[in-house]
């Protein structure tokens, strides 16, 4: 996961780091004074569920964007 150098200590970016889903390392998490963005990717629509209600606790009144990317890994 990356963070904004003012989230490290962040209750929203602490939320998503503390995700057990090891596919969520890779989502972005930004912090604006009125939004907290999320963005990546990941492989269902399930994760980028799991990690919108992991940081939804800790928007202070913010608002949330959530620009996670699915994309499906294709049978080989």
């Amino acid at each position: 996961m990356s963070f904004s150098p003012s989230s490290n200590t962040s209750s929203a970016g602490n939320a998503l780091r503390s995700c057990p889903f090891s596919a969520l390392r890779n989502v972005v998490l930004e912090e604006l004074c009125d939004r907290v963005i999320i963005h990546g990717t990941v492989n269902s629509y399930y994760l980028k569920q799991i990690a919108q209600e992991a940081v939804i606790p800790a928007l202070a009144g913010r608002n949330l964007e959530n620009q996670i990317q699915v994309i499906k890994e294709k049978a080989v």
